[in-house]
Protein backbone atom coordinates (compact mmCIF):
# COMPACT_ATOMS: atom_id res chain seq x y z
CA UNK A 1 0.00 0.00 0.00
CA UNK A 2 1.57 3.40 -1.03
CA UNK A 3 -0.64 5.43 1.61
CA UNK A 4 -1.70 7.96 -1.08
CA UNK A 5 -5.35 8.04 -0.10
CA UNK A 6 -4.15 7.67 3.75
CA UNK A 7 -2.23 10.52 3.84
CA UNK A 8 -4.25 13.13 1.44
CA UNK A 9 -1.76 12.72 -2.02
CA UNK A 10 0.88 12.87 -0.05
CA UNK A 11 3.74 10.33 -0.32
CA UNK A 12 4.59 8.35 3.47
CA UNK A 13 8.18 10.52 2.98
CA UNK A 14 6.62 13.31 1.44
CA UNK A 15 4.43 13.48 4.66
CA UNK A 16 7.51 12.84 7.24
CA UNK A 17 9.43 15.60 5.75
CA UNK A 18 6.82 18.31 5.65
CA UNK A 19 4.27 17.66 8.54
CA UNK A 20 5.48 15.01 11.11
CA UNK A 21 6.53 16.45 14.30
CA UNK A 22 6.10 19.89 12.54
CA UNK A 23 2.32 20.89 11.42
CA UNK A 24 -1.07 19.69 11.82
CA UNK A 25 -2.31 18.36 8.51
CA UNK A 26 -5.96 17.81 7.50
CA UNK A 27 -7.04 14.90 5.40
CA UNK A 28 -10.08 14.75 4.15
CA UNK A 29 -11.49 11.04 2.99
CA UNK A 30 -8.31 9.35 4.20
CA UNK A 31 -10.67 6.59 4.39
CA UNK A 32 -12.98 6.76 1.58
CA UNK A 33 -16.62 5.84 2.36
CA UNK A 34 -15.50 4.10 5.76
CA UNK A 35 -17.62 2.09 8.50
CA UNK A 36 -16.48 1.69 11.94
CA UNK A 37 -15.79 -1.70 12.26
CA UNK A 38 -16.88 -1.62 15.63
CA UNK A 39 -20.09 -0.84 16.98
CA UNK A 40 -20.87 1.08 19.97
CA UNK A 41 -22.46 -1.79 21.58
CA UNK A 42 -19.27 -3.76 21.16
CA UNK A 43 -17.32 -0.80 22.12
CA UNK A 44 -19.10 -0.64 25.56
CA UNK A 45 -18.68 -4.70 26.41
CA UNK A 46 -15.49 -4.72 25.49
CA UNK A 47 -15.01 -1.81 27.91
CA UNK A 48 -16.22 -3.75 30.61
CA UNK A 49 -13.85 -6.43 30.24
CA UNK A 50 -10.80 -6.55 33.08
CA UNK A 51 -8.06 -6.82 30.40
CA UNK A 52 -9.19 -3.77 28.74
CA UNK A 53 -8.16 0.07 30.25
CA UNK A 54 -11.30 2.46 29.87
CA UNK A 55 -12.44 5.22 30.87
CA UNK A 56 -15.62 7.50 31.27
CA UNK A 57 -15.52 10.79 31.27
CA UNK A 58 -18.25 13.23 32.00
CA UNK A 59 -18.59 17.04 32.46
CA UNK A 60 -21.69 18.05 34.67
CA UNK A 61 -22.02 21.37 36.45
CA UNK A 62 -18.70 22.53 34.94
CA UNK A 63 -16.77 19.92 36.60
CA UNK A 64 -14.95 16.97 34.76
CA UNK A 65 -15.30 13.36 36.37
CA UNK A 66 -13.42 10.46 35.46
CA UNK A 67 -14.16 6.68 36.06
CA UNK A 68 -11.71 3.72 35.60
CA UNK A 69 -12.25 0.63 34.00
CA UNK A 70 -14.93 -2.04 36.13
CA UNK A 71 -16.03 1.12 38.01
CA UNK A 72 -17.24 2.46 34.82
CA UNK A 73 -21.37 2.43 35.00
CA UNK A 74 -22.20 4.12 31.32
CA UNK A 75 -25.06 7.05 31.35
CA UNK A 76 -27.56 6.23 29.08
CA UNK A 77 -27.29 7.53 25.70
CA UNK A 78 -30.01 10.62 25.68
CA UNK A 79 -27.33 11.95 28.08
CA UNK A 80 -25.20 14.81 26.64
CA UNK A 81 -21.70 15.28 27.61
CA UNK A 82 -19.86 12.24 28.38
CA UNK A 83 -17.56 10.41 26.59
CA UNK A 84 -15.91 6.88 26.93
CA UNK A 85 -12.21 6.07 26.21
CA UNK A 86 -11.17 2.47 25.35
CA UNK A 87 -7.45 2.53 25.13
CA UNK A 88 -5.59 -0.48 23.13
CA UNK A 89 -8.97 -2.08 20.94
CA UNK A 90 -6.69 -3.21 18.25
CA UNK A 91 -5.09 -5.74 20.85
CA UNK A 92 -8.68 -7.02 21.25
CA UNK A 93 -9.90 -6.82 17.84
CA UNK A 94 -8.47 -7.93 14.17
CA UNK A 95 -10.65 -5.48 11.92
CA UNK A 96 -9.16 -2.46 14.33
CA UNK A 97 -5.78 -4.44 14.62
CA UNK A 98 -5.83 -4.45 10.62
CA UNK A 99 -6.72 -0.54 10.25
CA UNK A 100 -3.61 0.51 13.04
CA UNK A 101 -1.36 -1.55 10.88
CA UNK A 102 -1.83 0.49 7.88
CA UNK A 103 0.29 3.26 9.74
CA UNK A 104 3.45 1.30 9.57
CA UNK A 105 5.06 3.55 7.79
CA UNK A 106 6.13 4.46 11.36
CA UNK A 107 8.54 1.74 12.71
CA UNK A 108 6.66 -0.23 14.63
CA UNK A 109 9.34 0.39 17.57
CA UNK A 110 6.91 4.07 17.99
CA UNK A 111 3.37 3.05 16.47
CA UNK A 112 1.23 2.49 19.89
CA UNK A 113 -2.20 1.43 20.17
CA UNK A 114 -5.51 2.31 18.70
CA UNK A 115 -7.63 4.15 21.12
CA UNK A 116 -11.43 4.94 20.39
CA UNK A 117 -13.30 7.69 21.32
CA UNK A 118 -17.21 7.28 21.95
CA UNK A 119 -19.17 10.69 22.72
CA UNK A 120 -22.40 11.53 23.47
CA UNK A 121 -23.91 15.58 22.12
CA UNK A 122 -21.34 17.82 23.55
CA UNK A 123 -19.13 15.16 24.55
CA UNK A 124 -15.20 15.67 24.95
CA UNK A 125 -12.10 15.70 27.25
CA UNK A 126 -11.56 19.49 27.23
CA UNK A 127 -8.94 21.32 25.62
CA UNK A 128 -5.64 19.82 26.02
CA UNK A 129 -2.24 18.51 24.60
CA UNK A 130 -0.49 15.29 23.45
CA UNK A 131 2.99 14.82 24.33
CA UNK A 132 3.02 12.15 21.01
CA UNK A 133 2.20 12.68 17.63
CA UNK A 134 -1.10 11.36 16.69
CA UNK A 135 -3.83 10.48 13.76
CA UNK A 136 -7.71 11.34 14.78
CA UNK A 137 -9.80 9.40 12.32
CA UNK A 138 -13.50 10.18 12.59
CA UNK A 139 -14.89 6.50 12.47
CA UNK A 140 -19.08 7.64 12.95
CA UNK A 141 -20.77 11.04 13.00
CA UNK A 142 -19.15 14.00 13.68
CA UNK A 143 -16.48 16.22 15.66
CA UNK A 144 -15.58 19.64 15.76
CA UNK A 145 -11.91 19.72 16.19
CA UNK A 146 -10.34 23.34 17.52
CA UNK A 147 -6.82 23.59 17.16
CA UNK A 148 -4.26 26.64 17.96
CA UNK A 149 -0.26 26.35 17.56
CA UNK A 150 2.09 27.96 20.14
CA UNK A 151 -0.49 27.65 23.39
CA UNK A 152 -0.30 28.93 26.58
CA UNK A 153 0.41 25.35 28.15
CA UNK A 154 -0.38 25.90 31.58
CA UNK A 155 -3.26 23.65 33.04
CA UNK A 156 -6.00 24.39 35.03
CA UNK A 157 -5.61 23.20 39.16
CA UNK A 158 -7.15 20.50 40.58
CA UNK A 159 -8.86 19.26 37.90
CA UNK A 160 -9.41 15.34 37.12
CA UNK A 161 -8.14 16.24 33.77
CA UNK A 162 -5.15 18.22 32.23
CA UNK A 163 -7.20 20.94 31.04
CA UNK A 164 -5.25 23.87 29.13
CA UNK A 165 -6.64 26.72 31.23
CA UNK A 166 -5.86 29.43 28.39
CA UNK A 167 -6.95 27.71 24.86
CA UNK A 168 -7.62 30.17 22.12
CA UNK A 169 -7.94 28.18 18.78
CA UNK A 170 -7.21 29.40 15.16
CA UNK A 171 -8.60 26.38 13.43
CA UNK A 172 -11.47 24.70 13.15
CA UNK A 173 -12.82 21.75 11.50
CA UNK A 174 -16.28 19.41 11.43
CA UNK A 175 -15.02 15.70 10.61
CA UNK A 176 -17.21 13.24 8.98
CA UNK A 177 -16.49 9.53 8.49
CA UNK A 178 -13.50 8.89 6.93
CA UNK A 179 -11.53 12.37 7.55
CA UNK A 180 -8.54 12.26 9.94
CA UNK A 181 -6.52 14.64 11.79
CA UNK A 182 -2.94 14.93 12.16
CA UNK A 183 -1.51 16.76 15.12
CA UNK A 184 2.60 16.85 16.37
CA UNK A 185 3.03 16.68 19.82
CA UNK A 186 2.13 19.54 21.96
CA UNK A 187 -0.57 21.04 19.89
CA UNK A 188 -3.62 22.05 21.43
CA UNK A 189 -6.97 21.00 20.32
CA UNK A 190 -10.10 20.63 21.52
CA UNK A 191 -12.76 18.05 20.20
CA UNK A 192 -16.69 17.99 21.00
CA UNK A 193 -19.32 15.51 19.35
CA UNK A 194 -21.94 16.54 16.93
CA UNK A 195 -24.37 14.09 18.07
CA UNK A 196 -23.35 10.50 19.00
CA UNK A 197 -19.75 10.02 17.16
CA UNK A 198 -16.61 7.57 17.87
CA UNK A 199 -13.21 8.75 16.85
CA UNK A 200 -10.58 6.22 16.65
CA UNK A 201 -6.83 7.81 17.74
CA UNK A 202 -3.63 6.22 16.43
CA UNK A 203 -0.98 7.12 18.86
CA UNK A 204 2.94 7.04 18.71
CA UNK A 205 5.08 5.95 21.78
CA UNK A 206 7.16 8.68 23.41
CA UNK A 207 8.35 7.47 26.44
CA UNK A 208 10.36 10.52 28.86
CA UNK A 209 14.14 9.98 28.76
CA UNK A 210 13.82 9.85 32.62
CA UNK A 211 11.76 6.67 32.45
CA UNK A 212 14.07 4.94 29.87
CA UNK A 213 17.29 5.67 32.33
CA UNK A 214 15.67 4.69 35.56
CA UNK A 215 14.95 1.34 33.63
CA UNK A 216 18.00 1.34 31.73
CA UNK A 217 19.93 1.35 35.58
CA UNK A 218 17.65 -1.11 36.69
CA UNK A 219 18.09 -3.44 33.56
CA UNK A 220 21.90 -2.67 33.85
CA UNK A 221 21.49 -3.88 37.42
CA UNK A 222 21.57 -7.91 36.78
CA UNK A 223 25.28 -7.80 34.66
CA UNK A 224 26.97 -5.17 37.05
CA UNK A 225 30.00 -7.25 38.45
CA UNK A 226 32.10 -5.34 41.24
CA UNK A 227 33.87 -7.91 43.37
CA UNK A 228 35.09 -7.23 46.79
CA UNK A 229 33.89 -5.04 49.78
CA UNK A 230 35.09 -1.54 51.30
CA UNK A 231 38.37 -1.95 53.22
CA UNK A 232 40.08 0.54 55.10
CA UNK A 233 43.27 -1.35 56.69
CA UNK A 234 45.16 2.10 56.85
CA UNK A 235 42.69 3.88 58.82
CA UNK A 236 43.69 6.38 61.47
CA UNK A 237 42.19 7.91 64.49
CA UNK A 238 39.52 10.50 63.50
CA UNK A 239 38.65 13.72 65.26
CA UNK A 240 34.86 14.43 63.40
CA UNK A 241 33.26 10.84 63.47
CA UNK A 242 30.47 12.09 61.77
CA UNK A 243 32.20 13.58 58.68
CA UNK A 244 32.80 11.10 55.55
CA UNK A 245 36.35 11.22 54.84
CA UNK A 246 37.83 11.81 50.94
CA UNK A 247 39.51 8.65 51.09
CA UNK A 248 36.20 6.68 51.27
CA UNK A 249 34.06 8.48 48.82
CA UNK A 250 38.01 8.38 46.74
CA UNK A 251 37.79 4.60 47.51
CA UNK A 252 33.78 4.12 46.67
CA UNK A 253 34.06 6.13 43.32
CA UNK A 254 37.13 4.68 41.90
CA UNK A 255 34.76 1.63 41.86
CA UNK A 256 31.46 3.01 40.96
CA UNK A 257 33.62 4.09 37.73
CA UNK A 258 34.30 0.75 36.80
CA UNK A 259 30.42 0.57 35.59
CA UNK A 260 30.39 0.39 31.95
CA UNK A 261 27.48 -0.34 29.64
CA UNK A 262 28.29 -0.83 25.76
CA UNK A 263 26.24 0.26 22.60
CA UNK A 264 25.16 -3.76 22.33
CA UNK A 265 23.86 -3.49 26.34
CA UNK A 266 21.73 -0.24 24.77
CA UNK A 267 20.05 -2.08 22.09
CA UNK A 268 18.97 -5.05 24.40
CA UNK A 269 17.78 -2.41 26.80
CA UNK A 270 15.84 -1.01 24.17
CA UNK A 271 14.59 -4.08 22.38
CA UNK A 272 13.12 -5.58 25.15
CA UNK A 273 11.71 -2.20 26.66
CA UNK A 274 9.44 -1.53 23.46
CA UNK A 275 8.46 -4.90 23.05
CA UNK A 276 7.63 -5.57 26.31
CA UNK A 277 3.83 -6.27 26.19
CA UNK A 278 1.59 -3.65 28.68
CA UNK A 279 0.35 -4.71 32.34
CA UNK A 280 -2.93 -5.32 30.89
CA UNK A 281 -2.00 -7.42 27.91
CA UNK A 282 -2.44 -11.44 28.56
CA UNK A 283 -1.70 -13.96 25.91
CA UNK A 284 -4.13 -17.26 25.44
CA UNK A 285 -2.33 -20.68 24.79
CA UNK A 286 -3.97 -22.98 22.28
CA UNK A 287 -6.60 -24.75 24.38
CA UNK A 288 -5.19 -28.18 22.69
CA UNK A 289 -1.87 -26.89 21.56
CA UNK A 290 -0.68 -29.70 18.52
CA UNK A 291 1.90 -31.62 18.50
CA UNK A 292 5.25 -30.26 16.87
CA UNK A 293 4.79 -32.53 14.32
CA UNK A 294 1.67 -31.64 14.06
CA UNK A 295 2.28 -27.96 14.26
CA UNK A 296 5.48 -28.30 11.44
CA UNK A 297 3.14 -29.63 9.13
CA UNK A 298 0.17 -27.04 9.66
CA UNK A 299 2.40 -23.90 9.44
CA UNK A 300 4.21 -25.77 5.88
CA UNK A 301 0.88 -25.39 4.56
CA UNK A 302 -0.78 -22.38 6.04
CA UNK A 303 1.90 -20.71 7.31
CA UNK A 304 2.61 -18.41 10.52
CA UNK A 305 1.24 -14.83 11.99
CA UNK A 306 2.14 -13.30 15.25
CA UNK A 307 -1.00 -12.35 17.29
CA UNK A 308 -1.91 -9.25 17.25
CA UNK A 309 -1.20 -8.56 20.57
CA UNK A 310 2.65 -9.92 20.24
CA UNK A 311 5.40 -6.70 19.43
CA UNK A 312 8.68 -8.35 17.35
CA UNK A 313 11.49 -6.16 16.27
CA UNK A 314 15.01 -6.05 15.62
CA UNK A 315 18.17 -4.73 15.05
CA UNK A 316 21.65 -6.34 14.32
CA UNK A 317 21.69 -9.83 15.13
CA UNK A 318 19.70 -9.15 17.66
CA UNK A 319 15.67 -10.29 17.89
CA UNK A 320 12.78 -9.31 20.52
CA UNK A 321 9.63 -10.74 21.04
CA UNK A 322 7.49 -9.81 23.97
CA UNK A 323 10.11 -8.13 26.32
CA UNK A 324 12.71 -11.06 25.18
CA UNK A 325 15.64 -11.37 23.27
CA UNK A 326 18.21 -13.30 21.85
CA UNK A 327 20.85 -13.40 18.85
CA UNK A 328 20.21 -14.75 16.21
CA UNK A 329 22.72 -16.76 13.42
CA UNK A 330 22.55 -14.87 9.95
CA UNK A 331 20.17 -17.37 8.41
CA UNK A 332 17.84 -17.45 11.12
CA UNK A 333 17.43 -13.86 11.31
CA UNK A 334 16.48 -13.62 7.62
CA UNK A 335 13.32 -15.67 8.64
CA UNK A 336 13.11 -13.65 11.76
CA UNK A 337 12.99 -10.30 10.18
CA UNK A 338 10.55 -11.13 7.87
CA UNK A 339 8.29 -12.25 10.13
CA UNK A 340 8.64 -9.31 11.75
CA UNK A 341 8.40 -6.95 9.56
CA UNK A 342 5.17 -8.72 7.91
CA UNK A 343 3.84 -10.47 10.86
CA UNK A 344 3.43 -13.28 9.20
CA UNK A 345 5.48 -16.07 7.36
CA UNK A 346 3.81 -18.08 4.26
CA UNK A 347 3.65 -21.85 4.33
CA UNK A 348 6.55 -21.72 1.74
CA UNK A 349 8.99 -19.62 4.27
CA UNK A 350 7.75 -21.73 7.17
CA UNK A 351 8.55 -24.76 5.43
CA UNK A 352 12.04 -23.94 4.91
CA UNK A 353 12.72 -22.37 8.91
CA UNK A 354 15.90 -23.82 10.63
CA UNK A 355 15.22 -26.63 13.79
CA UNK A 356 15.97 -23.55 15.96
CA UNK A 357 13.55 -20.80 14.33
CA UNK A 358 10.85 -23.84 14.42
CA UNK A 359 11.23 -25.01 18.26
CA UNK A 360 10.83 -20.99 18.91
CA UNK A 361 7.72 -20.56 16.93
CA UNK A 362 6.48 -23.61 18.38
CA UNK A 363 7.39 -22.37 21.46
CA UNK A 364 5.76 -18.75 20.79
CA UNK A 365 2.88 -20.88 19.37
CA UNK A 366 2.07 -22.69 22.69
CA UNK A 367 2.35 -19.44 24.78
CA UNK A 368 -0.15 -17.79 22.42
CA UNK A 369 2.20 -15.67 20.65
CA UNK A 370 2.07 -16.55 17.05
CA UNK A 371 -0.92 -18.08 15.42
CA UNK A 372 -1.37 -20.42 12.55
CA UNK A 373 -1.96 -19.16 8.92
Amino acid sequence: MKNFTLLGGLSPAQFLRDYWHKKPLLIRQAFPGFTAPLSPEALFEMAAREDVESRLITHVKKEWQVTHGQDIKLPTLSQKEWTLLVQGVNLHDDATDALLRQFRFIPDARLDDLMISFATDGGGVGPHFDSYDVFLLQAHGQRRWKIGAGQDLTLVKGSALKILKNFTPDEEFVLEPGDMLYLPPQYAHDGVAIGECMTYSIGFRAPPFQELGEAFLQFMSDSIALPGRYADPDLTPTKHPAEISRNMLSQISDELNKVRFTEDDITIFVGEYLSEPKAQVFFESPAKPLTLARFTASIAKRGVSLSRKTQMLYRGKHVFINGESFAAGAEDKVSLCVLADQRRLDGEAAAQVSTDVLEALYTWYEDGWVNLG
